[in-house]
């Protein structure tokens, strides 16, 4: 097959602005908070309000049509009249918008328009796929489009501020919001955070403009650090670690322009994060010098309570004095904060700063100049699931598959004989638009069966089996479908339904099984224990391996699985993700070869539950273990290897590259200067195809341990069949920095590693070093 047939979009990618990113030469302006227009008047208007109506706009309520906690607002169209509301959400729609704007402009005695959130988190109206799947496309500026897209519809729908980007690093898969960030590293998550900001509020940070929203960084902080993996629970490290591994991707965003911050649910080393001073004020806003306001997550005021730091007064007046904002639906402040007052334990000038940050949002978003920020029917429907937007997701799916296997090169599949294509989520579109899926419809998705159909074309015979159910646990089924996990059952027995998928396997050529988790089972509230294939899909697996046809696996899940038996005994696996609303095309796209995969995992696939969590910046041990069976006394397991089923940065293509050994310009670097590391990267394969060549870096001997390896740069090059290319990374003293354990940024002289290969686990190494000054 000709593979440069696979890129024939290349035409409109360029005009997406898919092309091969290169980071800004400047870092985009922060919200200009010294702008003399908006201080004049805001401190006019601020002149003007009573206490009452100050506090009331440090209150979010919830209206309409989904609800993320067990709160819903009361008496929200009165306290809207009343000045008594400074922002809503979970209402979209231009009517519905535009009528709750109604109420704050024409019938508050101030008219002071309202902001509208929503979780718009991989796409509004047209579904992209999940974060986690979209960071594996390692495309900075096809993850910039998706979020300009998501925030056009959304404005065009209403919404004026999203909740994303979610920038929370994870290493734990039993987490199920891994689903909704980029991984585990802080170098490409702090890339990705910015792209996202400057997709949704535009890369001038210009929020007046009607296509632009405002964004709303999560979640603040250390969330994605739970321990156990389980939801909502505690996070305590050192703060040299916050400031090396977690904490770059917030800060990433601050210095992108974020207007918005949310408070996370977890504690931090003992303080919860919403009544955290030193995380909400001496960090966010001495450090790093964040201008915008900050909001908490849904009714984390009140759940301070549960954290044990006191009763509703007193909690009220921790999480304002630690520098919030907004409180999100639980309406603590609006209730507390007047008896705060009186008594002392808050000041008038912290409930004015709060109110003034709030005021200065909806003037950066010009809604005192436009309260509806040109929201119509009309240009709903004009901007709504455009065909661009949905080639557009169609594309951003298929950069976001990953190929982890390709067994004497089963893929690409011919388009002649006969293929089963089985499995509980082959036929499921709903499942396609995964978790956290904003006002998207599963009915509007593609699913793999006809996505499949319509790649195959008329010459190939297909038949399709349901397999198994996703789960048969009664428990399960229940905890989902109760809270939208929309399980449709096959009431007949496993064994009945495997012995059907066995019979259609057994007729065909290859067989293609469709597994993994239902979009329930991964996003918040949807920690698993156990991350292997739930139910009886690993049955159905060995059945069809049993029938001696070839076996391609297609997942679809929001996290690293446990696969030991899949990756040992299937022909070929695609990690598809939740693919969003063109996911079924995108991978019809991709096992049929219109498109060669270059997908590159952001998060380490374990080989058991028992390893996690499991990373690949980890640190030396004093015993490291180098895999000698009978050296005991080593950091390792007994009974399972320390390494990871699939790495980071690891991700195969139809085609194979050859990666020469790197070079580095000079032996030594002195501060101020800069190196070059240069590698001569070949398609040695039979089509056409991209590589992300990543490098890494080690740092051997410092003041505090260091990882065994970092990620420092990468490049998505393209090269034809037998072509080769010499790349370039550039190295300055400034990459070799680190947080010390006085938490001063240095760089220190010493001997280094340099690594470039095609994962973090496959590459070829140089050494130099970095003098003294």
């Amino acid at each position: 097959m000709n593979y440069r047939a696979t890129f024939h979009r290349a035409a409109l990618l360029l005009t997406l602005g898919f092309a091969n990113y290169r980071a800004p030469a400047q870092t985009p302006t922060p919200p200009p908070s010294a702008d003399p227009k908006m201080q004049q008047f805001v401190a006019n208007l601020l002149q003007k309000m009573t206490l009452e109506e100050k506090i009331g706009q440090l209150n979010l309520v919830s209206v309409g049509f989904d609800v993320t906690g067990p709160v819903v607002s009361k008496d929200v169209d009165a306290n809207i009249k009343k000045g008594l509301v400074g922002g809503v959400l979970n209402t979209y729609t231009p009517v519905a918008a535009r009528k709750l704007q109604a109420l704050a402009i024409k019938e508050s005695r101030l008219h002071i328009p309202l902001i509208l959130g929503y979780d718009v988190i991989h796409g509004h109206r047209t579904i992209f796929p999940i974060p986690l799947g979209m960071a594996a496309s390692w495309d900075l500026a096809a993850i910039e489009r998706a979020a300009h897209i998501a925030g056009q519809e959304a404005a065009a729908d209403g919404v004026n501020w999203v909740y994303s980007p979610m920038v929370d690093i994870a290493r734990d898969p039993r987490w199920g919001r891994v689903a909704e960030g980029n991984g585990e590293d802080p170098y490409l998550g702090s890339l990705i955070a910015k792209a996202m900001v400057r997709g949704y509020q535009g890369p001038a940070n210009d929020m007046t403009r009607p296509e632009n929203v405002m964004a709303c960084l999560k979640h603040y902080a250390l969330y994605g650090a739970a321990e156990a993996g389980r939801d909502y629970n505690t996070t305590d490290m050192s703060r040299q670690r916050m400031y090396n591994e977690y904490l770059p991707p917030y800060k990433a965003a601050v210095e992108a322009g974020i207007g918005s911050v949310m408070s996370s649910f977890n504690d931090v080393n003992g303080i919860p994060a919403t009544a955290n001073h030193w995380l909400m004020t001496d960090l966010l806003r001495n450090q790093w010098g964040f201008t915008g306001f900050v909001a908490t997550d849904y009714t984390a005021i009140n759940e301070l309570e549960a954290h044990g730091m006191g009763d509703e007064k007193k909690v009220s007046e921790l999480a304002l004095n630690a520098g919030i904002d907004m409180d999100m639906v639980g309406e603590v402040f609006l209730k507390q904060l007047a008896t705060n007052l009186k008594e002392g334990t808050v000041t008038q000038a912290a409930i004015d700063q709060a109110c003034r940050r709030v005021l200065e949002a909806k003037y950066r978003l010009g809604l005192f100049a436009d309260p509806y920020h040109g929201v119509s029917e009309k240009r709903a429907k004009q901007v709504m699931m455009q065909p661009a937007f949905i080639e557009a997701a169609r594309d951003v799916a298929r950069r976001s598959m990953v190929l982890l296997k390709n067994e004497q090169q089963t893929l690409p599949l011919k388009k002649s004989g006969s293929i089963a294509v089985v499995g509980p989520l082959a036929d499921r579109a709903r499942d396609m638009i995964g978790n956290w899926s904003g006002a998207g419809d599963g009915k509007q998705a593609v699913s793999i069966l006809q996505g499949i159909k319509n790649a195959a074309g008329a010459g190939v015979k297909i038949t399709y089996a349901h397999g198994v159910n996703v789960t048969d646990d009664d428990q399960m089924i229940k905890r989902l479908n109760a809270h939208g996990g929309e399980l449709n059952l096959d009431t007949r027995s496993a064994e009945a339904q495997i012995q059907e998928a066995v019979q259609a396997a057994q007729a065909a050529d290859v067989v293609v099984a469709v597994v993994g988790e239902s979009q329930g089972m991964t996003g918040e509230a949807a920690s698993r224990a156990d991350i292997g294939l739930p139910g009886r899909q690993l049955d159905l697996l060995k059945a069809l391996k049993a029938t001696g046809k070839p076996l391609v696996l297609v997942l679809v899940n929001g996290r690293p699985l446990t696969l030991p038996w899949e990756s040992q005994h299937a022909s070929a696996i695609l990690e598809s993700w939740f693919g969003g609303t063109q996911a079924g095309n995108a991978v019809g796209d991709v096992l049929f070869g219109a498109y060669n995969p270059a997908g590159k995992l952001t998060m380490t696939f374990p080989q058991s539950v028992g390893q996690v969590p499991i990373y690949y910046n980890h640190k030396s041990t004093g015993r490291p273990y180098v895999g000698e069976l009978l050296d005991k006394y080593k950091s390792r397991y007994l009974d399972a290897p320390n390494d990871p089923l699939y790495p980071f940065g690891f991700g195969l293509s139809y085609s194979t590259f050859t990666y020469g050994k790197p070079a580095v310009s000079q032996a030594s670097l002195r501060p101020g200067q800069g190196l070059d590391v240069t590698v001569t990267v070949q398609n040695t394969g039979q089509y056409d195809g991209e590589e992300v060549a990543q490098l890494y870096i080690r740092d051997l001997v410092g003041t505090s341990t260091r990882p065994v390896k970092e990620l420092k740069g990468f490049q998505k090059i393209m090269l034809k069949k037998g072509e080769s290319r010499a790349l370039t990374f550039h190295l300055s003293a400034d990459d070799l920095k680190f947080y010390n354990d006085d938490l001063k940024f240095v760089s220190e002289p010493g001997e280094f590693q340099v690594f470039v290969g095609g994962n973090s686990r496959d590459v070829q190494m140089a050494s130099f070093s970095l003098a003294a000054q």
